[in-house]
C-alpha cells in the first residue's frame, strides 16, 4: 500500500515469477519422489537368477588402480589369485599411479603384473581416469586379447565366484556392454560407515535390481563392473574427463544405446569412510564429477530421446539420476525465495503445514529409508530387524544429511574443477576387514 503503481506492478510480477519457480521446483521434486517410489515396488520380489550357468569362456582383463596402497594391496592380489575361474582366462595388473610408497615393489614381490604411471609435469591432471587411460595404452591390443575388462579399487575384496557369474550373464544375455555387480561393504561400524552401508543396501535392491527387472540400464558404481573391450576400443580407450568416471561412462553408454546390466548374485566389498572429514571430501569429489557430467549431458539426453536412440523410460531414469543431487539445492533456493517473499511490499503469506502433510512426509521418509533398508538387509544379507539399531539409524541420517548438503553445494560450486583426484584414506588395515569375500552359497549359509 502506498507504492507507485509501476512499483506495485513490478512487485506483483516478481512475486508471481518467484512462486512459479517454486512450483516448478516442487513439481520436479515430486516427479523424482514418485518415480523412485515406483521403482521400489520392483525390488520386493526375492532375488532370482535369470541367466543360465555357462562354462568359463570369456577372457578377463583386470585393472586395479592404486595410489600409495602398500597397506592393502596384498589382500587384493591374494583375492585375485584365488578366484574360482581358470587362471589362463584372466590377467590382472596393479596400476601403481604416482606412488611414493612401496606399492609397486610389494605387488611385484607377490607375483603381480605392475604398470607404473607418472605425471608428465607437476601440474598435469592426476587420478583414476588418467591411470586407466595410460594403462590401456601400455597394454595395447586389449580388445584382441580379452573379451571383458573389470576394474577394482585397491582396497576392495570380491566374491571368488565373480568371474564365473559375470561370464555366465555375459554369454547368456547376448554379450551386453556393461555388467555391474552388487556393491557390498567391508565395514559398517560407526555413524558414517553405517550410513554408507544402509544406503548401498537400499540402492542395490530397490534401485539397481528394480531397474534391471524393468529392462532399464543400472548405474555403474566405479568398481566391480565389467565392460566389453570391443566397446572400449571403439570409443578410443578410457577417455573420461571427470572425477566420476563411472557416472560419465554410464551416461555416455546409455545415450549411445548400450546395455548396462545388474548382477545381484556376486559382490564386490568396498571400504567405506569412517570419519566425517573423509566422507565430506569423498562426497564433494563425487558431487563435483556428478554435477559436471549432468550439466554437460542434459541436452544430449533430450536429443537422444527425440532421435529415438533411447526410450522415454530410459530418459526419465537417467534424468532423475543425473539430478538426484538437486534436492538440497532446491531446498536452498526455496528457502531464499520464502525469505524474499517475506520482505515489505509483497502480498504473500505461506500456509502453515498441516498435521496430515507432516505425517505423510514422515511416513514417506520412514518407508523410503528405514523400511526399505531393514527389508533389503533381511532379504539380501539375512539380517533381521533389531530395535537396538534404530538410534544409530536416526543419528546417522542426521549427521549424513549435513554432510550430503555441504558436499552437494560445494560440488556444484567446484564442478568445473576436474583435474585432480583426492584420495580417500583407509581406516581398515590389511587382514582386518570385518567380512571376508565369500561365494553366494557361503553367504546363504552364514545368514541361516
Amino acid at each position: 500500500p502506498g507504492l507507485p503503481l509501476k512499483e506495485e506492478a513490478l512487485l506483483q510480477f516478481l512475486q508471481g515469477l518467484l512462486l512459479t519457480i517454486t512450483a516448478v521446483l516442487s513439481a520436479w521434486l515430486m516427479i523424482m519422489l514418485v518415480y523412485q517410489m515406483f521403482l521400489t515396488v520392483f525390488g520386493f520380489k526375492r532375488k532370482t537368477k535369470d541367466y543360465a550357468d555357462h562354462d568359463p569362456a570369456s577372457r578377463f582383463l583386470v585393472l586395479v588402480p592404486a595410489h600409495n596402497e602398500e597397506a592393502v594391496i596384498g589382500d587384493m592380489i591374494d583375492n585375485l589369485n584365488r578366484m574360482d575361474y581358470p587362471r589362463e582366462l584372466y590377467d590382472f595388473y596393479i596400476i601403481a599411479d604416482n606412488c611414493t610408497d612401496g606399492t609397486a615393489e610389494k605387488a611385484r614381490s607377490l607375483g603381480a603384473k605392475v604398470i607404473e604411471t607418472r605425471k608428465e609435469s607437476p601440474d598435469a591432471p592426476t587420478g583414476k581416469p588418467i591411470a586407466l587411460k595410460k594403462a590401456l595404452e601400455i597394454i595395447g591390443d586389449y580388445d584382441q586379447r580379452y573379451d571383458l575388462m573389470m576394474i577394482f579399487d585397491a582396497d576392495n575384496l570380491m566374491d571368488t565366484n565373480m568371474f564365473r557369474e559375470v561370464n555366465s550373464q555375459y554369454l547368456d544375455k547376448n554379450k551386453p556392454d556393461f555388467i555391474q555387480c552388487y556393491l557390498g561393504s567391508k565395514n559398517k561400524s560407526g555413524v558414517v560407515a553405517w550410513f554408507y552401508y544402509t544406503s548401498y543396501t537400499i540402492t542395490n535392491r530397490f534401485f539397481q535390481e528394480a531397474k534391471y527387472r524393468l529392462g532399464l540400464n543400472c548405474s555403474i558404481g566405479g568398481t566391480g563392473f565389467a565392460t566389453s573391450t570391443q566397446y572400449l576400443a571403439q570409443r578410443g580407450g578410457w577417455t573420461t574427463m571427470s572425477l566420476t568416471e563411472d557416472f560419465e561412462i554410464q551416461v555416455e553408454a546409455t545415450l549411445a544405446g548400450k546395455r548396462i546390466l545388474w548382477n545381484h548374485n556376486t559382490r564386490i566389498y568396498d571400504e567405506k569412510p569412517t570419519r566425517i572429514h573423509a566422507s565430506l571430501r569423498q562426497k564433494t569429489r563425487w558431487a563435483q564429477g556428478h554435477w559436471f557430467v549432468a550439466l554437460r549431458n542434459t541436452g544430449k539426453v533430450f536429443s537422444a530421446l527425440f532421435a529415438k536412440r533411447i526410450s522415454l523410460g530410459e530418459a526419465l531414469s537417467l534424468l532423475t539420476y543425473m539430478y538426484s543431487l538437486s534436492t538440497y539445492l532446491i531446498a536452498l533456493i526455496q528457502l531464499v525465495i520464502s525469505l524474499i517473499l517475506m520482505l515489505p511490499g509483497f502480498h504473500y503469506q505461506a500456509a502453515p503445514p498441516t498435521l496430515s502433510s507432516l505425517l505423510s512426509g514422515l511416513a514417506i521418509f520412514a518407508y523410503s529409508y528405514f523400511m526399505l533398508f531393514y527389508l533389503a538387509d533381511w532379504m539380501d544379507n539375512g539380517i533381521r530387524f533389531h530395535i537396538c539399531t534404530l538410534p544409530l539409524m536416526i543419528w546417522s541420517v542426521i549427521v549424513n544429511t549435513v554432510i550430503a548438503a555441504l558436499s552437494q553445494l560445494a560440488g556444484l560450486w567446484k564442478h568445473r574443477q576436474q583435474q585432480h583426484w583426492v584420495k580417500t584414506e583407509h581406516s581398515i588395515q590389511r587382514n582386518s576387514a570385518q567380512r571376508a569375500p565369500m561365494v553366494e552359497d557361503e553367504r546363504k549359509a552364514e545368514s541361516i
